[in-house]
């Protein structure tokens, strides 16, 4: 994984400009954040941590939040003492939520609300600053933050019946490959109707690289989606938001339609705010989401039917 990592962060810095010694002293603050981040997917690797305390593992994701940034930043030439005792005040904040207060709806309510204020606001992807445009530093942060506060619920809080992982079983994979299909038959034609969006074929002039480049393309934003962006917001929004819901509406019904809504809401804030078709459209694709998850008792068949529906939206769609 590490040689593979460093190869393709290579190639990506001569693509982009970046200069080599930059890159070569960048990388491996990207393969760390990496192999943390499998931690948090592989469930064998996760569940391990469970032989230590709270307390502890709560101390040890702080200071893995800061490893990433602290080697990253001095490669750049961007270290900045007061950005790594800010990212580590809230990483600890994150990390020690659950130790410090008790296991019970309002201390979860408030930590996602606590989680997503920092990452909208970015007040912490600020902090990652880098001196050349298509260095992405900020990705680090995105990582590092999702890392944090998803083990702080699995291994700190120790919320269960998420089935969270990185590979859906082949039963995930029909549930959320249907309930694709579904938003998909409803999606799209009311994003034409309501002018959101319309479909698009991409150029292949007849030749072969053309398609070659789209199958790629369709490979790496698929499963770039499904282990980031439909891991963490399947994660809230189903595996958490859903299941408290339920309980305290009694109703699972309730629970689905309600966390559907949230997340609806959410993407108000897409630009131009208020996108409100963007809400109504995520809305729909929620209730799916909500059906996939309540039918596999796992995010990991919801994270199929986001991930393929965000691979079609930014590849078919304009």
């Amino acid at each position: 994984m590490w040689v593979a990592g460093a190869v393709v962060g290579l190639i990506y810095a001569r693509v982009q400009g970046i200069p080599q010694h930059v890159a070569l002293a960048v990388i491996p603050a990207f393969l760390l954040e990496i192999t943390g981040y499998l931690v948090l997917g592989v469930e064998r690797w996760r569940k391990s941590l469970d032989r230590f305390s709270p307390p502890a593992i709560a101390a040890g994701l702080t200071l893995a939040a800061l490893a990433p940034y602290t080697i990253a930043a001095l490669g750049a030439g961007s270290f900045d003492w007061r950005a790594l005792a800010w990212i580590a005040v809230l990483a600890a904040a994150a990390s020690f939520w659950y130790v410090a207060l008790p296991h019970k709806l309002p201390a979860d309510l408030l930590f996602l609300v606590f989680m997503a204020v920092v990452w909208i606001s970015r007040t912490l992807r600020n902090e990652y600053v880098s001196p050349y445009p298509k260095l992405q530093m900020d990705v680090l942060a995105h990582l590092m933050w999702v890392r944090t506060g998803t083990l702080a619920m699995l291994n700190v809080r120790r919320m269960s019946g998420v089935g969270f992982g990185f590979w859906p079983q082949a039963r995930e994979w029909k549930i959320g490959t249907g309930y694709f299909a579904a938003f998909a038959a409803i999606g799209g034609p009311l994003a034409w109707w309501l002018g959101f969006a319309s479909p698009r074929w991409p150029a292949t002039h007849g030749i072969v690289g053309e398609w070659e480049r789209t199958t790629l393309l369709l490979v790496v934003t698929f499963f770039g989606s499904l282990w980031v962006l439909a891991l963490s917001e399947e994660f809230v929004f189903r595996g958490l938001l859903q299941q408290w819901m339920s309980a305290w509406l009694r109703s699972e019904w309730g629970g689905l339609a309600a966390a559907a809504l949230v997340f609806g809401t959410v993407h108000l804030w897409m630009r131009p705010f208020p996108n409100w078709r963007n809400a109504v459209l995520a809305a729909i694709l929620g209730v799916l989401c909500g059906l996939a998850f309540r039918q596999a008792r796992s995010i990991r068949a919801s994270m199929v039917t986001h991930a393929l529906t965000i691979t079609i939206w930014r590849l078919f769609f304009s």
